[in-house]
């Protein structure tokens, strides 16, 4: 009896986190005027003030920042360059990332 109490809720947060978004569906997509290096460098400090910890992967025209959660999936932010600045890719995975995409539009 014991074990199911401590069992179940924690069997329901692992559900949870999992359903809060498709792996593969974006949660938004987003275009700005600014380059994929000039928007990473508004949100990575913007995320590690929420103490979010970003990872920063840069190429000549892609750019990824991954917050890796030990519990749910990762949260991820693609930046593409594209002839007009920047589109935006946002992944919110994780029900536990409270306030992410938020931080992601506040740079747009």
């Amino acid at each position: 009896m014991r074990t199911a109490v401590v069992t179940t809720p924690l069997l329901l947060l692992s559900l949870l986190a999992g359903c809060a978004s498709a792996p593969n569906q974006p949660t938004l997509t987003l275009n700005t005027d600014k380059t994929p290096q000039a928007y990473a460098a508004c949100l990575t400090p913007r995320l590690q003030e929420r103490a979010f910890t970003p990872d920063l992967t840069e190429g000549n025209r892609h750019s990824r920042i991954v917050v890796r959660s030990p519990v749910a999936a990762d949260n991820i932010v693609e930046l593409y360059k594209v002839s007009s600045g920047t589109k935006i890719v946002i992944y919110q995975r994780s029900l536990l990332a409270r306030g992410f995409v938020q931080i992601a539009k506040g740079c747009v």
